[in-house]
């Protein structure tokens, strides 16, 4: 079965867009393959510029959908390429904070190019409405999608 080809119903329409972001990510990954970035490099440095300076590694590896020590041993090799700094949470020990270097900001710009010049590609044949209205469905299906998970919480 052919996914393009299958008819967009309400009893796929969820799965059809977890596979829209997967193919999405790996046209991502391809573009940056040539510059030496894998998924475990880009991502985790665009999330934590998104959030913003001095996040927490757990805030960062719910963002990202893994686990803790997962992230930990990314962190270490971020960290040891020079694009990110940890430290402790002055308000607890216990928690790292994390923010970008210098080096890290300037690649995530590069990132941030990259990953503009291909929205814009994709987004071409669809006007400024449609996107805005793409835009709405999208924030009221995640928050849907929020209030479905927090029922089904034991």
């Amino acid at each position: 079965m052919d996914i393009y080809k299958t008819k967009i119903n309400r009893s796929n329409l969820l799965f059809r867009l977890t596979y829209l972001t997967r193919r999405w990510r790996k046209v991502l990954d391809a573009e940056f393959q040539s510059s030496d970035l894998t998924d475990a490099t880009w991502r985790p440095l665009l999330h934590l510029h998104l959030l913003g300076e001095d996040i927490r590694q757990k805030d960062l590896a719910a963002s990202l959908g893994i686990e803790g020590p997962s992230l930990v041993r990314l962190m270490d090799s971020l960290i040891a390429k020079g694009l990110i700094e940890r430290s402790e949470d002055a308000s607890d020990r216990r928690a790292k904070l994390l923010r970008l270097t210098h080096e890290g900001l300037k690649l995530v710009d590069r990132i941030r190019k990259t990953v503009t010049g291909l929205e814009e590609g994709v987004f071409s044949s669809f006007s400024d409405k449609e996107l805005a209205q793409f835009a709405d469905f999208v924030q009221r299906l995640e928050s849907s999608v929020i209030d479905a998970g927090e029922r089904c919480k034991p």
